[in-house]
């Protein structure tokens, strides 16, 4: 199954009045409270497609609040296999240009009040991170955007690669931390990657990150139309980019879905993160953790099924 993660109204985007008519509402019940919001499931293009709003209908919870290990938590409890994730961002770099997609293989993690792990209890679990973002996935999405007429259509440039720096906010960055982000080697800077990476990770999915840049953060003075110079002006200009971007985003999307039906997505290493990553004796892990954890655990240790 895969899962999409992203904002209020993905699934009508992506699929159009048909949504509404077929997907399968889920709340979900997890160790860590209730998701962003229902889990509504589709079949399309021969995909079952999990799909669940970050932010909760009309956007109610603010980066540092949405209840991130509820939501994978959720997806992989329903079956998901696969991740694509969506978001807004920042731009720290010329070239990556507002209304530019990036497929991101690398992040630098700036996050600090919110719980970076499934495993705060009943045992000790270390997932390898070197590479956050599978590799396969992240292939299969640039030859799909090298293919999309869509995306052809409106010159949409689509970056296989990106380094996303994911600070707390709600607040943007100062110029100085724009410019420390730069010099870190960061391209982008966003709220939301983590810790849906990490998280996506432990639960043993193939997880992607496309991310729309939408300005050139503060780094750069904002370039607005000629002979406006208001925030209001730059303010109309960046949600322009944003409707922009997200349009090149959801059609990337549905591309991608359309080759999935196509050529199944097979297994890879990310869907055995943790074969080496307990590290707990498993004498001394009580079934009442292997309980809470379930999914994430039963084929190393038994108990609880997805």
């Amino acid at each position: 199954m895969l899962g999409l993660i992203g904002g209020t109204g993905l699934g009508e985007a992506l699929f159009g009045e048909d949504f509404g008519k077929s997907p399968k509402e889920h709340n979900v019940g997890t160790p860590f409270g209730r998701p962003s919001g229902p889990i509504r499931v589709v079949s399309w293009s021969g995909v079952d497609v999990a799909i669940l709003a970050r932010h909760g209908d009309g956007h109610v919870f603010p980066p540092s609040m949405v209840p991130y290990r509820a939501n994978v938590f959720a997806l992989k409890k329903l079956g998901v296999t696969h991740l694509l994730t969506s978001g807004a961002v920042g731009s720290l770099r010329e070239e990556y240009r507002p209304r530019d997609l990036v497929i991101v293989d690398q992040i630098i993690d700036k996050t600090y009040r919110r719980v970076p792990t499934f495993f705060d209890e009943g045992m000790a679990v270390h997932a390898e991170f070197a590479q956050p973002y599978c590799a396969v996935l992240r292939e299969r999405l640039a030859a799909v955007a090298a293919e999309s007429a869509a995306l052809k259509a409106t010159e949409t440039k689509v970056h296989g690669k990106g380094t996303y720096v994911c600070m707390e906010g709600p607040a943007f960055s100062t110029v100085a931390e724009a410019n420390m982000h730069r010099a870190w080697g960061g391209d982008l800077v966003g709220m939301t990657a983590m810790p849906e990476g990490r998280l996506a990770r432990e639960a043993e999915m193939c997880c992607a990150l496309i991310a729309f840049p939408t300005d050139y953060d503060c780094w750069r003075p904002h370039a607005v139309s000629p002979g406006a110079a208001s925030k209001q002006a730059l303010l109309a200009e960046i949600i322009e980019n944003v409707k922009a971007a997200t349009e090149s985003a959801i059609a990337l999307l549905r591309a991608a879905i359309e080759d999935f039906g196509k050529k199944p997505l097979g297994a890879c290493e990310c869907q055995s993160a943790l074969s080496l990553g307990i590290w707990t004796r498993r004498d001394r892990i009580s079934p009442t953790a292997i309980e809470k954890y379930g999914p994430l655990v039963s084929k190393y240790l038994g108990g609880a099924k997805p």
